[in-house]
């Protein structure tokens, strides 16, 4: 009972891989198995039980057909450029046909030393593939595109960071791994051939609706603009900070990707900065929007010899009214409009200014104003404001717009509570998962994953799962380390 895997990419792009065999665990064990992820892939839940399911999701044994491979890629890492990349710790073991009939690349992070390497050891440890695993299937189910987690394989093997961790592994799942970075390598090393191909094979893939335009490679990057600005709104709605939004972190399909030092926003601060490395606030929650667009001209200079600069321009042109139209319908949905208006703009950057001033959870806060009736002194979001006569004002100013929707006070709150979770992936509930994990006990994990698979509706008993955090849980130091 096993997966039987192709190389696509390998076999079309053999001059931007290299192959690699996988540096296996002695005794690699299964910590934690996605039963979503592998229905999606046609691999049955009972899989997990096999005796040898951990060699088989550590890459200790190979599934039917798969030749493991590392990908080249370049990219601009806090704005530098860097040529030197490429999957350092991770390979693609293959591809196959999912159940809906679109075909998955599977990714074995934390495999052991490639040719892009560098310095490191090629290894991750149990703490980052934790929140990897958790990060995936997390935004999957608060239904933001994302590439997938299939399993968790820990080990007894140390491995140096700030300190001496456990070393694991992690399956990645998602349609495909290539990265803004991919096509900035071809451009960079001035191979047109090279970036043609990589731009046809793209296409062909993953854009097929893109084959027949009169020029394939600015009908890809048209579309590649939208998906970008879509993500980033749902990710500014949402209340994600990535921490680390290099172009080698960029999925060309639109995806999360590549998890790090992320952070779902506790109390309301734009300014956020998730990633301690970050000194410059590079990446700092609200300057996603722009940085997304900054990615993208990167990757539309790495294009450049494919397309016309007027026809570049005109596609970048799509990202700004794009976010801005995803984002301020999400959020008119997030405080129960179902219907836009001129003002909802001022009445929603209002609302968010009255978080940050009070120091409201952000998500917390969205779920209580679903309670928001025409008496708001019954209201829970009024309960907890520390300024009640500011929330006051701006309560008579929602009042006044809630009159000029159609819905039912029952239908606003529906439609918000099926926007505006009521479970995050806080930091301080992974970290918690993590210690356990370290020490042997993965249930807190699997009791996390379980909650986070259904984020809106109230589940018994999980109350502890929606409360605000702790005060040693908020802004918790997270790096890139991995």
């Amino acid at each position: 009972m096993s997966l039987i895997l192709s190389s696509t990419y390998a076999t079309h792009l053999p001059d931007l891989v290299s192959a690699v065999a996988v540096t296996p665990f002695a005794e690699p064990k299964l910590l934690a198995f996605s039963a979503d992820t592998a229905a999606l892939l046609q691999l049955p839940t009972a899989f997990c039980s096999q005796t040898d399911a951990a060699d088989y999701l550590s890459g200790k044994k190979l599934f039917v057909g798969s030749k493991p491979v590392a990908q080249k890629y370049a990219g601009h890492q806090f704005g530098q450029y860097n040529p030197e990349l490429g999957d350092g710790r991770g390979l693609l073991l293959g591809d196959l046909q999912g159940r809906d009939g679109m075909r998955y690349d599977l990714h074995l992070k934390g495999a052991g030393r490639t040719p892009y390497s560098r310095f490191g050891d090629g290894r991750a440890v149990l703490r980052s593939s934790i929140r990897e695993f958790l990060a995936s299937e997390a935004m999957h189910h608060l239904g933001i595109p994302t590439s997938r987690a299939l399993s968790l394989v820990g080990s007894t093997e140390p491995v140096q960071r700030e300190t001496i961790e456990q070393g694991a592994m992690v399956i990645r799942v998602c349609p495909s791994h290539i990265r803004f970075g991919h096509f900035e390598h071809c451009f960079y090393t001035g191979d047109k051939n090279q970036l043609q191909r990589l731009v046809d094979f793209t296409v062909q893939q993953h854009f097929p609706d893109c084959l027949n335009a009169a020029n394939p490679a600015l009908a890809m990057l048209q579309q590649v603009v939208v998906r970008t600005a879509e993500l980033i709104s749902q990710w500014q709605a949402v209340g994600f900070n990535h921490g680390v939004m290099n172009t080698d972190n960029m999925s060309i399909l639109g995806l999360s990707f590549d998890y790090g030092p992320y952070a779902f926003l506790d109390d309301y601060q734009p300014g956020y900065i998730c990633n301690h490395s970050d000194h410059s606030g590079r990446y700092a929650f609200d300057e996603q929007p722009g940085i997304g667009l900054w990615n993208l001209n990167a990757l539309a200079h790495a294009l450049s010899p494919l397309i016309e600069v007027e026809d570049l321009r005109s596609a970048l042109g799509l990202y700004e009214p794009t976010l801005v139209d995803h984002y301020m319908t999400l959020m008119g949905k997030k405080i129960g409009l179902s219907t836009q208006q001129q003002s909802d703009r001022a009445l929603i950057g209002q609302w968010l200014a009255l978080l940050q001033q009070q120091q409201q959870d952000y998500s917390l806060s969205f779920r209580r104003l679903a309670d928001f009736s025409d008496d708001a002194t019954g209201s829970s979001v009024r309960d907890h404001m520390l300024d009640v006569a500011a929330f006051d004002q701006w309560a008579e100013l929602y009042r006044a717009r809630l009159m000029l929707e159609p819905d039912t006070l029952v239908e606003r709150k529906n439609l918000m509570n099926s926007i505006n979770p009521l479970y995050i992936l806080r930091n301080y509930l992974a970290q918690q998962a993590i210690e356990a994990a370290e020490q042997g006990n993965t249930a807190p994990l699997h009791e996390l994953m379980q909650v986070l698979q259904n984020p809106y509706q109230p589940q018994a008993g999980k109350e502890a799962f929606a409360a605000p955090p702790p005060d040693w849980g908020k802004g918790m130091d997270i790096s890139c380390s991995s």
